[in-house]
């Protein structure tokens, strides 16, 4: 794996060059498809193009548009190239893509023609529509590429996280440090002999992690252009997946798509790789009657730290439901209470691996978020059980006070998960003038199943404090999703608040319902 040197020269020349590395359905009859020796020669010639243009090393190059082979070809093009890759979340509004593309100085934009469209920005463009004057197969300049031999620090990626407000940040992810990442994960065998489906946004960790992953690995991963449940569905069937990352949302709606899973086999199902958010029992038990024969991972990573914190347990034993596992043996981690001492039990995650990213760009208004001894402070609060397993309690900015008792949202979703009709909850705070903020709960329950608010609170009051328990609850088929496709809470808070000031003004708004 020498020329793993420059993390998009993650190709291996040993292996046979005519195997699939992507397969990108287009519809139920067509698909796009690449081997790993046409995609290597096509992020030679992208880096040829844009060297050809004179960009030097260093320069920012942003990718914008759905998932797509071409994507792909263009990050590792830019990466071979010497330049720095800028993945766009395209769901951000135009004036917030418009800021990152300042932000981060790029110097070219490559991208699907409907999302080049909306932006105003003087900074050339390259689409990925064939039939464009300034198009990708125009662009390149074909021929072999040496790689740009990086650095220890040199950089590679700059994504931009949502953050919870005001202006995305963006995370300096070194070669060095995606070049760790993947190697070590290779280690573990993960993706020997799977075919992966990947629905989640290239622009996010999660999905840009796997597929360099997937490159390395030298398997073939199904790549859809963005996430729908019937299409992963179709997907799962069609191509014979064997190995599927996913949020709990995104599982979960797979789930309400009954017909169709009926008429669909996903016998060739082996590992679902879950993250984001921990795998509540009624979820996993939905899961495994789904999938018996597959292995449920729950895992957990940041987009500053990397996918690698947690593995298997050095004893061998199986961790406790929701569990991501028990600390990667070249990761040091450690948790600090409120009062920042060390705790052996309960507190703030810190980590420190070859993994972290540098820092994030140009923000001297945000506070470093590391110790003096280089610990990533990853403002997650997890357990730690006996055994040394890992137990994820909420985000440190999510918890609210209500009445003087500390309430992270996980903690009444968990209880209102524990009702047999529940499938998943999502729990925000909003305001309330005698304990200032107090949770509300937006509910799904299991198909088929029926329940009211009143039902449900009463059995959060039987099995919980009461200070945990909902005062609202509204039912939802579906949850309001982010961009990455984690449930939106900054959209549930709004649309609770609003929903309170009206039920405020309309008495006997109840706040009960049913979902049948």
């Amino acid at each position: 794996m020498s020329r793993l040197i420059n993390l998009g020269a993650i190709i291996r020349s040993d292996l046979p060059g005519d195997q699939l590395a992507f397969i990108s359905p287009v519809d139920d009859q067509r698909q796009r498809q690449i081997t790993f020796s046409q995609l290597d020669r096509r992020a030679d010639a992208i880096g040829r193009g844009l060297l050809a243009r004179g960009l030097a090393t260093g320069c920012r190059v942003a990718i914008i548009g759905r998932n797509s082979i071409d994507s792909i070809a263009c990050l590792l093009g830019i990466l071979r190239a010497g330049l720095v890759a800028v993945p766009l979340n395209h769901k951000f509004p135009a004036d917030t893509l418009e800021k990152i593309l300042a932000d981060s100085d790029a110097r070219l934009i490559f991208g699907e023609a409907a999302q080049l469209a909306r932006i105003e920005s003087p900074v050339p463009t390259v689409s990925f529509d064939p039939d464009a004057e300034q198009g990708l197969d125009r662009f390149v300049d074909e021929g072999p590429l040496d790689a740009w031999p990086p650095g220890a620090d040199s950089l590679a990626l700059l994504l931009y996280t949502s953050g919870s407000t005001g202006m995305p940040k963006g995370v300096r992810l070194t070669h060095a440090s995606q070049r760790w990442t993947v190697e070590t994960r290779l280690q573990q065998h993960e993706l020997d002999n799977q075919r992966i489906l990947i629905a989640a946004p290239l622009y996010h960790m999660n999905a840009l992690a796997l597929s360099l992953l997937a490159l390395a690995s030298h398997i073939t991963a199904v790549l859809l252009p963005q996430f729908s449940a019937a299409e992963y569905i179709r997907a799962i069937d069609r191509y014979r997946c064997s190995w599927l990352s996913a949020v709990p949302p995104m599982i979960a709606m797979m789930l309400q798509q009954p017909a169709l899973l009926a008429q669909s086999s996903l016998a060739s199902v082996k590992v679902v790789r879950m993250g984001s958010a921990p795998v509540n029992q009624s979820l996993y038990q939905q899961i495994h009657q789904l999938l018996p024969e597959a292995t449920i991972i729950n895992a957990y990573g940041t987009t500053e730290g990397g996918p690698v914190v947690f593995g298997p347990h050095p004893h061998g034993l199986a961790p406790p439901l929701g569990s991501p596992g028990y600390p990667h043996p070249q990761v040091q981690v450690r948790l600090r209470d409120a009062e920042g001492r060390e705790s052996a039990e309960r507190g703030i995650l810190e980590m420190k691996s070859p993994g972290l990213m540098q820092g994030y760009h140009q923000r001297p208004d945000i506070r470093p978020p590391f110790t003096e001894e280089g610990f990533y402070i990853t403002g997650d609060v997890f357990e730690r059980d006996e055994q040394g397993f890992f137990s994820f309690v909420g985000r440190q900015d999510d918890m609210f006070v209500s009445g003087a008792e500390n309430i992270y949202p996980s903690e009444v979703e968990h209880l209102l998960e524990r009702h047999p009709a529940v499938q998943q909850a999502c729990v925000v705070a909003i305001n309330d003038d005698i304990k200032g903020t107090k949770p509300v709960a937006w509910v799904r329950l299991h198909q088929g199943h029926r329940l009211t608010a009143d039902a449900l609170k009463a059995f959060a009051l039987a099995h919980g404090p009461a200070y945990l328990h909902p005062r609202h609850i509204w039912f939802v088929e579906n949850f309001t999703l982010a961009s990455t496709n984690k449930i939106d809470r900054r959209a549930l808070t709004r649309a609770a608040q609003e929903r309170v000031a009206q039920e405020d003004k309309t008495p006997g708004g109840d706040t009960a319902g049913i979902n049948g």
